[in-house]
């Protein structure tokens, strides 16, 4: 056997045994590798303005746990006190008020005066405090790798250089190439960091402005609703769904209907829908003056698959993936055209 074959495999036993020791770190360290790229020009700029790499470093820690962390712990904190406040008479409330709504409507009142009643929808309420009750789990394995990933951010942020000019002389391919494929995929996730951020709170301030006019925690349900809004297709009805049945029974009907109107009609179909893409192109072409050329639908459409099969943390996976997808493939394309 030949001494680059026993390199080779060696390398390949450690891999293997890396893999075993770190496989339940591997999604945080590279969720915070994938941040660490889309906040690189944030963070030279903050090193130029303190002429330090720790203070820059400090800094952008800090900003991370702001936007990752404290949001977090306050929906926590503050959610569990409006959330004990919907008891079994609460609920009778909403459906003798639903009742009343359908009264008069051919087949939906008989069924209503059958059926919305507590005795019917008690078993859906207990079925839905045991899902609450894995929610919380879930959420504290969130809040588990959320802070693993903060970890990780800062040791890597601080370590970057060292870092990149590793995966640059690891990859298959020349130095020019290695550079260009880290650039690209650099430059994309800092359209997705930034946009992801002014996406979500854009429909924060616009559901929870909303909702204050009716005496709600607006702040509370702002963070809640922006951080929904990050899940395809029901993210918002999570939230605006639970808003308008409590301000059926606490308010009147009217209000219900208009704060579910206002959140299909305003936040759902003209922001998420149509709006999420504009600010997407704006903070490409106009705020980062990116180059990248990958699409801006490309990027929307990245964002919900990598949602769809990796959760929370496919946000950040799936354009990643996407875009080391095209840039392999266009190094692949002009390696045979060179050829």
């Amino acid at each position: 056997m030949s001494k680059p074959q026993t390199v080779f495999i060696l390398f390949g036993l450690g891999l293997l045994a890396a893999y075993s020791i770190y496989k339940p770190f591997i999604l945080p360290i590279a969720v915070a590798m994938l941040l660490s790229m889309a906040t690189t020009n944030l963070t030279k700029s903050v090193s130029k303005r303190f002429h330090s790499k720790k203070i820059a470093t400090v800094v952008m820690t800090i900003l991370m746990i702001l936007l990752i962390l404290a949001p977090i712990a306050y929906i926590a904190t503050t959610g569990i006190h409006y959330a004990t406040k919907l008891d079994i008479n609460s609920v009778n409330i909403i459906l003798v008020k639903a009742k009343e709504l359908l009264k008069g409507v051919p087949y939906l009142g008989d069924w209503a005066k059958k059926y919305l009643t507590i005795e019917q929808v008690l078993p859906y309420i207990q079925n839905v405090s045991v899902y609450l009750g894995k929610l919380g789990s879930k959420g504290l394995s969130f809040m588990k790798d959320s802070a693993l990933v903060v970890v990780f951010y800062s040791f890597i942020l601080y370590h970057q250089e060292k870092i990149t000019n590793f995966l640059k002389s690891i990859i298959a391919s020349s130095r020019r190439e290695a550079t260009l494929m880290l650039d690209e995929i650099s430059s994309t996730m800092e359209i997705v960091f930034f946009s992801i951020i002014v996406t979500a709170i854009f429909e924060g301030l616009l559901f929870g402005i909303f909702v204050s006019s009716y005496g709600f925690n607006g702040l509370l349900l702002g963070f809640i609703y922006g951080f929904a809004s990050l899940i395809p297709v029901v993210g918002g009805v999570i939230v605006w769904l639970p808003v308008s049945l409590f301000a059926w029974s606490e308010i009147g009907s009217s209000a219900a209907i208009t704060i579910a109107l206002y959140s299909v009609i305003t936040i759902s179909v003209i922001a998420d829908t149509f709006v999420k893409p504009v600010i997407i192109k704006l903070i490409k072409e106009h705020f980062l003056k990116s180059t990248t050329k990958i699409d801006e639908l490309l990027i929307f459409f990245s964002i919900v698959a990598g949602m769809g099969s990796y959760g929370f943390w496919g946000m950040i996976l799936g354009p990643a993936i996407t875009t080391f997808l095209i840039t392999t493939t266009k190094t692949y394309l002009e390696y045979n055209r060179d050829r």
